[in-house]
């Protein structure tokens, strides 16, 4: 039986905004900022993890560092259909990579990217494609239905599809995008573009954001409590994004903080907190007096705790603070919402998440938790 053909391409500026707080990695000048601020680019490193868990296929791709250097660093033999026009490469290649990955026979396409990339696979099949797609997640922005939860779940979903397997469905899946200059400016929206099909096994695939209706008036002022309460006078407290975590900031006093950024936060012995930093750099992380507290709340409807929108929690920095001073915030109504899915992890580091996994208690209010499963 003939290996079936999956088709790569691999966004290779995808995520380069992340560590460094520019929230998005969209346009030659965010690009340009996020490089001199220090970024390194990591989607051919994500897309190499996923080709070394994806054994039985035929693999094309594009050239150099859109598809053929993730083949290479994770020892895979790769058919190159399409090469750049020059090295740095645009929305533009991508699509042609498509179209050519397309035109070359593959029966699955997997695409290395965050949300700008799944626009741009939609443009390359057109108004209603039906070839199936993954994407193997690498953005700053993936708030559509279309990712993998984590790379090594890209290639499991990949091969049960390539092997046949029943558990397999194919299911239309929505495209969405945020406004990146004005998620800088703190202010949130989202466009649907349209939809891709996509192969789906249960808990492999992520589910679309979902907005929220805001927490209970007197949430945000029990969670602030308890976050005191366990950080105690002095504590640093870093921050993640998100509704949640910006009314627990307001509430503790630092209503500047950031809604769609990191921020670092000290409490002070009155128990309120003074802001630091506001849209943290994960090198201004890293360098820290004292270890932090670390406080989340995962986003609504998806689940994810790491590795969406906060990538400059670094490895390094999850590591120094350790499980013990992680603190996960959510209301039992977004508990609840997820329908026993877990809090989905994807720090960059695949042993690391393999740590984090198993189960935490999550603050649900003033001396309240639920206990809830962490997994990769």
């Amino acid at each position: 039986m003939t290996a079936p053909a999956v088709g790569l391409v691999v966004n290779p500026v995808a995520g380069l905004g992340g560590r460094v707080g520019l929230k998005g990695s969209d346009g030659a000048e965010v690009q340009r900022r996020a490089r001199a601020l220090g970024a390194r680019p990591e989607a051919v490193d994500r897309a190499a993890l996923t080709l070394r868990h994806l054994p039985g296929v035929e693999l094309l791709t594009a050239a150099g560092p859109m598809g053929a250097d993730a083949a290479r660093a994770a020892g895979r033999a790769a058919r190159v259909v399409h090469r750049p026009a020059g090295p740095d490469t645009t929305a533009a290649d991508t699509r042609a990579a498509v179209r050519a990955l397309v035109a070359a026979g593959a029966r699955l396409l997997l695409f290395c990217g965050g949300d700008g990339t799944a626009r741009d696979l939609l443009d390359a099949l057109g108004p209603e494609p039906r070839l199936p797609v993954l994407g193997i997640p690498a953005g700053v922005k993936m708030h559509s239905a279309v990712f993998a939860v984590h790379p090594r779940a890209a290639a499991e979903v990949a091969a049960a599809w390539a092997a046949g397997r029943g558990c397999v469905q194919l299911e239309a899946a929505e495209v969405v995008d945020r406004d990146e200059p004005a998620l800088r400016e703190g202010r949130v929206g989202a466009r649907l573009y349209g939809r891709l099909t996509v192969p789906v096994l249960p808990e492999r695939v992520q589910q679309r954001k979902t907005g929220s209706s805001g927490p209970d008036p007197a949430t945000p002022a029990a969670l602030a409590a308890e976050v005191a309460e366990r950080v105690g006078p002095d504590g640093l407290l870093v921050l993640g994004p998100g509704s949640t975590t910006h009314a627990v900031a307001t509430a503790l006093g630092a209503p500047d903080a950031s809604l769609t950024g990191v921020d670092l936060l000290r409490l002070e012995s009155t128990g309120a907190a003074r802001l630091l930093l506001r849209d943290a750099r994960a090198d201004q992380l890293r360098t820290l007096p004292a270890t932090p507290w670390i406080v989340l709340s995962p986003i609504g409807g998806q689940g994810f705790l790491l590795g969406r929108g906060n990538q400059q929690l670094t490895p390094e920095l999850l590591r120094r603070a350790g499980r013990e001073r992680l603190l996960v915030l959510a209301t039992e109504a977004k508990l609840t919402a997820l329908a026993g899915r877990p809090l989905l992890l994807d720090t960059g580091d695949p042993a690391l998440d393999d740590a984090l996994s198993g189960y935490l208690r999550v603050i649900t209010g003033r001396r309240s938790a639920a206990v809830h499963r962490l997994s990769a």
